[in-house]
């Protein structure tokens, strides 16, 4: 117990001055007398701190239990040793009383469910412990695990068979039960049965360990999928290097952090880094891979290494181009304007037998209205519409506003027409886009007619 002296106060604020704000700020302060409520303060008697706040330290500090109770009453709480059991008279007045919003609501829900633990299924657990014989072997424990569907069940029956006298974890224990905690993202757990694989030189794989790099890049570590990459290089057992499945999961992992052009560039050194590492230690790339590199280069907006990779294929590389190739080049050269590039582009994707895809078609049509050659983006976007490929309404405004601006209203309005009576465009699409051509390019008398 600590005593403490109402002059202490002093050093604060007076004790008008501690009445005042408190007072003033609790919604309650009508129905309270301030004599009644700091009778410590009309007493130079010391008085013992009773309460939980007796340690100073707490008072601020102790964020867990009473990060909602405001400095001031904590004051008087030491002060007078008395306390509230369901709410401080300042709490009220220091927090907004708006609803939450959805960002706060999301951060909770995420909070909370961090922190949330699975509660263990003893009867589910003593059940599949009954189907193991007394001395069990790796394969009979792995063949338990993998028909549970309880992943801490099946935690709990690889800690089990770990405690058994004579029983052995294999390569084959340890992949299945790191498969259920991925999959189930726990992984808390699955660290710490890595940590487990990482401190037995004698056990690993490198399937076991392209499952743990895929599942530490589908909870975003980064930083620890690359240790687990960099300790298989380093490992002297040829049954663990790298392969191109290894690399194929650390470049679509790169590739899925950026959201802009700059992230996109950031990182594109590092996978430039990874795809020569891949070829200096003798892997030959297969279509994934080059498409990855076809696709981060389009994407940190270098787009004539995108070239450079794709003229590269069947030549350099064992492996021809596919459809995915010719969509990343086509949308990478339409954004930077490069229409007479992409039409050829579009032309020997057909010649090859491959069908655009409608971010293709919607990119090559959209750069070419923007170019002016209107024509050609119309026959495209008829052509895309005989492949039955997904128009979007940025790609048909685009078409009509530039139709428009040419001084050719009347057509634009005509196609629309068309695009309605063909049943091309619901009766909203055809709304919006007729108000846009009115609102921007008709004037009175032509909305009248």
């Amino acid at each position: 117990m600590i005593p403490f002296h109402r002059d202490c106060l002093k050093h604060v604020f007076s004790k008008q001055q501690f009445i005042h704000s408190l007072c003033s700020t609790n919604p309650f302060h009508q129905f309270f007398d301030s004599s009644d409520i700091f009778p410590a303060l009309n007493s130079p008697t010391l008085y013992p701190v009773v309460s939980h706040y007796s340690n100073p330290i707490n008072n601020y500090f102790n964020a867990k239990t009473h990060n909602k109770i405001t400095p001031i009453c904590k004051i008087w709480s030491i002060a007078t040793g008395h306390t509230f059991g369901c709410f401080s008279l300042c709490e009220c007045s220091l927090y907004s009383t708006k609803a939450p919003s959805r960002s706060w609501r999301r951060r909770n829900s995420k909070r909370e469910k961090a922190n949330s633990k699975p509660v263990l299924d003893e009867e589910r657990f003593q059940r599949a412990v009954s189907q193991l014989p007394p001395r069990l072997t790796a394969e009979e424990l792995c063949n338990v695990i993998t028909l549970e569907e309880d992943p801490l069940v099946c935690l709990e029956l690889f800690k089990w068979a770990g405690q058994q006298p004579r029983f052995r974890h294999d390569v084959s224990t340890y992949h299945i039960t790191i498969k259920k905690l991925g999959v189930a993202k726990m992984y808390q757990e699955m660290d710490d049965v890595v940590n487990q694989v990482l401190a037995i030189p004698s056990i690993g794989s490198e399937a076991l360990y392209n499952s743990i790099i895929y599942f530490f890049t589908e909870a975003r570590k980064l930083v620890r999928a690359v240790n687990i990459f960099n300790h298989m290089k380093n490992c002297r057992k040829l049954e663990c290097s790298p392969s191109i499945r290894t690399y194929n999961i650390l470049l679509t992992a790169m590739l899925s952090r950026g959201r802009n052009s700059y992230i996109n560039h950031m990182y594109m050194e590092t996978i430039r880094c990874l795809f020569r590492q891949m070829v200096n230690d003798g892997i030959e790339p297969d279509i994934f891979a080059l498409n990855s590199m076809i696709k981060g280069y389009v994407l940190s907006l270098h787009v004539n290494d995108a070239l450079r990779i794709f003229h590269q294929m069947g030549v350099v590389y064992n492996c021809v181009p596919n459809a995915f190739s010719y969509d990343y080049l086509i949308y990478g050269l339409c954004a930077q304007g490069r229409t007479n590039n992409a039409r050829e582009l579009s032309e020997e994707m057909k010649e090859r037998g491959f069908v655009p895809s409608s971010k293709s078609y919607n990119s090559l049509v959209n750069a070419l209205a923007l170019a002016g050659e209107t024509k050609e983006a119309v026959d495209y976007l008829r052509e895309m519409i005989e492949k039955r490929r997904t128009v979007d309404f940025i790609t048909y405004r685009t078409v009509l506003d530039e139709i428009c601006r040419k001084g050719r209203v009347g057509e634009a309005m005509g196609f629309l027409k068309e695009l309605q009576e063909k049943d091309l465009v619901d009766g909203h699409t055809y709304r919006r886009l007729l108000y846009v051509i009115e609102d921007d390019f008709c004037d009175s008398n032509d909305k009248q007619h």
